[in-house]
């Protein structure tokens, strides 16, 4: 499947939820949902139909894979992997979402969305415990070192990025030393951590890969 590249804007007005894939515009005025949008290829004027449960079902599975900049094939690889995992499906599957380096990038802000984090990755920006990963699905463990190579550190992309540290702060499973352009990822967080991405029910997603 090849990887969306139209208006992102336009999958955030699908969901009608952000999911803040343009950095600093998600939170903005321009935004398309603090506007009302409309869904895109829908009436403004006509009245929501009653979705079926698989429908519900479809919408969390998308809403989660677009929020990380995923597509199907390797989002369900995550669930497969997730489920064999022990303990809780839905708190697994969350767990190495966030696992995953471009998602630690972001987190670090060291870019100011998933997708720029994505291509500081793949373009060698970034070092794991001092070894260049050029991965995005890459998954760092706990106690892992995820820094800013030394010849990317005037980038300014990452400085500006940076500046939203001291704004937003940072998730309590990571530490980070902003004029070093390192950071830690301390522990895997537990699904009651993750709190910025609103009311994804995970028990839906679960449920539509059962079918």
């Amino acid at each position: 499947m090849a990887r969306y590249t139209g208006p992102v804007c336009r999958m955030c007005r699908t969901e009608q939820k952000k999911l803040m894939l343009k950095g600093d515009r998600c939170k903005s005025d321009k935004c398309p949902i603090n506007r009302k949008r409309a869904a895109p290829g829908k009436d403004p004027k006509a009245r929501p139909g009653k979705r079926s449960d698989y429908g519900v079902q479809l919408r969390e599975k998308q809403k989660l894979r677009k929020i990380y900049g995923m597509q199907e094939k390797q989002f369900h690889l995550f669930f497969e992997r997730a489920l064999r995992m022990p303990g809780i499906t839905g708190e697994n599957l969350f767990v190495l979402l966030e696992r995953r380096l471009d998602n630690i990038v972001y987190r670090l802000r060291f870019a100011s969305s998933r997708s720029q984090a994505r291509q500081v990755v793949s373009h060698g920006h970034v070092l794991v415990n001092g070894r260049r990963i050029n991965i995005p699905s890459y998954l760092v463990k706990a106690e892992d070192e995820v820094s800013i190579a030394e010849k990317s550190r005037n980038m300014t992309l990452v400085k500006d990025a940076l500046k939203e540290f001291g704004k937003a702060g940072l998730m309590p499973w990571l530490s980070l030393d902003p004029d070093a352009m390192k950071g830690k990822f301390l522990a895997a967080p537990r699904r009651s951590d993750i709190t910025d991405l609103g009311d994804i029910k995970e028990q839906m997603i679960i449920e539509y890969y059962s079918k």
